[in-house]
């Protein structure tokens, strides 16, 4: 049935989800597709997106059977079900292969390939990996050569598995290739190293040769959230909240197509890749289309973007606001992209300006949505079907409970906020993950609402009266730089070792391209003397991970503290909203502007200003940044404004 409201969900729920027939596991659900679609397209990648029309295509038949070989070639090399198998890889049908195959086989942990080497063998260690499957030794490619430079500092790593790219390269550069990996494994004569298709080939691809009988509450897969010093933080995902959330995602996107065409440009290490881009098309008979290793990233991708869309007649895509930004400086018209129905969007908060511009320019409908890995990845969307409220994150997933809760001091719930109260939201549900694997990690995760267990996803929003969420305040202070999240302690330790800083603070401060940057603020000991330059380059030595190094350092007299002597962040970032908005005045000519950033208990950080005459192009220039606006000296707003976004800003 069609979602356009809450009742229309509440509708959904009339029929118990014990009645659904949901599958015990992700295999058995990509299997009951694979029959009910087996001569269907189901995959389809493109290494060059310059030649995209060049593509390697896999029925469903075909696919699931390589899902089928793969999970028994780790079952070979004596993965079971509470062993973990790694992958630090590109976006490769070999990725999904890993991933699914390695579900039906044990349990799957991604890695982010952009880490360093040394966080790469931290997380390894921590998750205990016993077989990890990486890119072959390939030009161009680093995974390799950090996750060999490691290997001697992971002892319960027993196999590794490589994957080839030689199947879609032409003869020479095949050639080149093979001399690249005979050349490795003689360096490496004391490593188990196997290659994934010659493995794949010696199995059977129509029946799991372990026998195993999955179960909804078994361990699937593992994902690293926390930061990355000290020990990680990795999140414990079941079989049957995987499933749950593919079918719950599909079920909120109604009405669709019998048979979408999807396109992946999100990395595949992260859930978004591989829910909205893997399972959730997997299992209502859509065909994925894996655009290039580098997804969005890839040279040409979005240059090429609206022909492959006319191409393949691509229905859907799901993207951060970087992306859509970019996808607005290549001109749609001259090709047919009326196939596209909606696009979904995640991961940073979408500016007002861009989220209307796209639409308007591009005729395309953005649904906003909310989702962390702990909820397996999508908890709320606005309705493909109704009112899409530009701001909010949209309607709950239908079975998947999800409150805005007041708690005191201690985190133990107190009640329910009221509707526009702004409160901890909370989700509960079968998408909710079992845990973090390292027990310390689950201090205040829970929430004990009347006997049930709820998670705390340390995110605040609210309610409003048609039961749209809305976020307020970030999560655990991330920063989301271009919908990849920065833990500020890594930015704030690395400082901290410097012997002239007492106290180091790092903050997102809002960017038009890529949602956030980091930024730090520092303290200097009390007679010490260093400069920003000198601070920024010690950042840039001691920092592991490159996006993580601050666009800037500034050092203060002193931080801003609460009364109990804990550094204010808030200020910190009133601070930065407050500097953007005079700097793209000062661009336009306005030495005149009055500013103040406030904490509005139901909105968040808003920005408000006072321009004069000059509102207009003030106004357009902040269209692009995800800060809240309000105008002081404007008895209306600009004629423009819909009146969807009045209601967003008047909430």
């Amino acid at each position: 049935m069609a979602v356009s409201s809450i009742l229309d969900i509440h509708a959904i729920e009339q029929v118990p989800l014990s009645e659904r027939g949901l599958a015990a596991n992700t295999y058995a659900a990509l299997q009951r597709c694979a029959a009910e679609h087996a001569d269907s397209p189901a995959l389809s990648f493109l290494l060059d997106a310059k030649k995209f029309q060049r593509t390697h295509d896999w029925s469903y038949a075909e696919l699931f059977a390589d899902i089928t070989r793969a999970a028994n070639a780790f079952h070979h090399l004596g993965i079971g079900p509470r062993d973990v198998v790694a992958f630090l890889l590109p976006n490769l049908p070999e990725t999904h292969l890993t991933i699914w195959g390695g579900e039906a086989a044990g349990i799957v942990m991604a890695i982010n390939p952009l880490l360093e080497a040394p966080q790469i063998a931290e997380l390894l260690r921590a998750a205990k990996a016993k077989l990890v499957v990486t890119l072959a030794p390939t030009p161009g490619s680093d995974l390799w050569n950090k996750l060999a430079s490691q290997l001697d500092r992971l002892p319960s790593v027993q196999d590794v598995v490589w994957v080839n790219m030689t199947p879609y390269v032409g003869t020479l550069p095949a050639l080149v290739l093979r001399g690249l990996a005979l050349r490795e494994k003689l360096r490496h004569r004391k490593l188990r190293i196997h290659d994934l298709r010659a493995l794949m080939r010696r199995q059977p691809g129509d029946r799991l040769q372990s026998g195993r009988q999955i179960h909804p509450e078994e361990p699937s897969s593992y994902f690293c959230t926390g930061g990355t010093t000290g020990l990680p933080k990795i999140a414990m995902r079941t079989h049957g909240s995987e499933v749950f959330n593919a079918w719950a995602m599909a079920a909120n996107l109604q009405p669709r197509v019998t048979s979408q065409v999807i396109f992946c440009g999100l990395p595949l290490f992260h859930v978004n890749g591989q829910l909205v881009t893997g399972l959730m098309p997997w299992t209502q008979g859509d065909r994925v289309i894996i655009g290039t290793p580098q997804g969005y990233r890839g040279e040409g991708v979005i240059a090429n973007f609206w022909a492959m869309v006319q191409h393949f007649g691509i229905n859907f895509f799901s993207g951060v606001p970087t992306v859509y930004s970019a996808l607005l400086q290549q001109p749609a018209s001259g090709y047919d992209i009326s196939s596209l129905q909606y696009a979904l969007c995640g991961a940073a908060p979408m500016p007002v300006e861009l989220f209307r511009e796209f639409e308007q320019r591009i005729g395309v409908r953005i649904l906003e949505g909310y989702g962390l890995t702990e909820g397996a990845c999508v908890s709320s969307v606005n309705p493909a079907d109704g009112e899409r409220r530009i701001g909010s994150v949209g309607l709950r997933l239908a079975y998947q409970d999800m409150r805005a809760v007041i708690l005191d001091e201690a985190g133990n719930y107190l009640r329910d906020a009221q509707t526009d109260e702004a409160g901890v939201i909370a989700i509960q549900g079968p998408n909710v993950f079992a845990g973090y694997l390292d027990a310390m990690h689950n201090k205040g995760v829970w929430i004990d609402i009347d006997g049930q267990r709820w998670l705390n996803t340390g995110d605040l929003g609210r309610q409003d009266a048609q039961s749209y969420f809305w976020l307020t305040g970030r999560k655990k202070e991330l920063i989301i730089r271009g919908g990849h999240n920065i833990d500020p302690k890594q930015i704030e330790e690395a400082l901290q070792a410097h012997p002239s800083v007492a106290l180091v603070a790092a903050v997102g401060s809002p960017d038009a391209h890529a949602g956030e940057v980091p930024v730090a603020y520092v303290q200097l000991n009390p007679g010490a003397s260093c400069d920003e330059q000198t601070l920024l380059a010690f950042a840039a030595q001691h920092i592991a991970e490159r996006a993580a190094v601050p666009k800037r350092i500034e050092v203060l007299d002193a931080l801003p503290v609460t009364p109990v002597g804990k550094i204010f962040k808030p200020a910190l970032q009133q601070r930065e909203i407050a500097q953007v908005v005079r700097r793209e005045a000062q661009a336009l000519g306005l030495a005149q502007l009055d500013i103040e950033v406030i904490q509005d208990t139901r909105r968040g950080l808003v920005a408000q200003i006072s321009a004069g005459t000059h509102q207009e192009p003030l106004a357009l220039a902040l269209g692009r940044y995800s800060f809240q606006i309000e105008w002081l000296d404007s008895p209306h707003r600009r004629s423009s404004d819909t009146q969807t976004e009045r209601q967003a800003m008047s909430r």
